[in-house]
């Protein structure tokens, strides 16, 4: 399969950027994820990372190179990340637990799967309209939609969610797909920092009037303008598909990948283990892409031989 992605996380006006994203990939499967942590809760950005970690480390010990059943495992490597929190919590003896929004996508062989929990959304578009968007675990959200049904009240606050990882109760966590994937189609993880200063059409104009390379980082200016000195913090992480026997193009092809090969810019815990809180930096972020250009590198080389 190949794909090109692009990606941009700013602070904005906060104090710290408690945004975290990534992606990983074997041969066959590719696992795109981003995770948004809580204000009002402690270490937010441990939250984010700590779930990001456990999709990856999940991904890593199942894909072989494929997943049998994708839906399942985005909905269970979700609620494992969410035990982590809670099991952190226990260990660092915190009155309250960490918590974090998540929105992941897994595709295998020409289909996208994808599962959120909160109000990180996923966007889709082909050609120039928006095909599906996910729908935030909000009560406003959750008002509008019933407001299509029966009359409703004044509007709540869109922050409020009724659920995301590390609350005291079961997380809410949707899935979708299959969905089959047509070359040139775009998929679009965002924290709200970008849906909530910038529309949903604008969003879908700016992802499909230009390169990824262009509107990606122009959507988060965007954002970062409109939200002021107190922007909140916007990351993206923007998906385009090439196609499964797509040779050509310049993204990311990972036909050349040994069975065995995994790639991935999160840095994934082995299962079983304490998760490190450490942040993920620009220097760790290079360093697992510079890992993955020679793992793809070898397995070539070793194809050939």
């Amino acid at each position: 399969m190949r794909f090109s992605v692009y990606q941009v996380s700013r602070k904005g006006g906060r104090e710290k950027n408690e945004d975290r994203m990534g992606y990983c990939y074997t041969r066959d499967a590719g696992l795109f994820a981003l995770a948004d942590g809580m204000g009002g809760h402690p270490e937010g950005e441990v939250a984010s990372q700590l779930a990001l970690q456990t999709l990856a480390a999940m991904f890593q010990r199942d894909c072989k190179p494929t997943l049998p059943d994708p839906l399942r495992f985005l909905h269970e490597a979700i609620v494992a990340g969410h035990h982590q929190l809670l099991r952190y919590a226990t260990q660092k003896a915190l009155i309250d637990t960490p918590r974090t929004t998540i929105v992941a996508c897994l595709m295998q062989g020409n289909a996208a799967y994808w599962a959120h929990c909160g109000d990180s959304r996923l966007y889709m578009v082909r050609g120039d309209k928006l095909i599906a968007r996910t729908r935030d675990h909000s009560y406003s959200e959750l008002q509008q939609t019933m407001s299509q049904v029966v009359p409703m009240g004044d509007r709540f606050n869109r922050n409020v969610l009724f659920t995301c990882l590390g609350s005291p109760g079961k997380p809410v966590v949707d899935t979708v797909g299959p969905l089959l994937m047509q070359a040139g189609d775009r998929l679009l993880l965002c924290s709200d920092g970008l849906w909530g200063t910038v529309s949903d059409s604008e969003i879908t104009d700016q992802l499909t009037s230009l390169p990824l390379s262009d509107s990606v980082p122009e959507l988060v200016e965007q954002a970062l303008r409109n939200g002021g000195p107190k922007s909140d913090n916007v990351s993206v992480l923007a998906m385009e598909w090439e196609g499964v026997e797509n040779d050509s193009g310049s993204g990311i092809q990972t036909t050349s990948l040994g069975e065995a090969v995994f790639a991935s810019t999160i840095q994934a815990s082995v299962l079983g283990t304490d998760v490190s809180p450490d942040e993920l930096d620009d220097a760790e972020i290079e360093r697992s892409i510079k890992e993955i250009n020679e793992a793809i590198k070898r397995s070539s080389q070793h194809k050939k031989s």
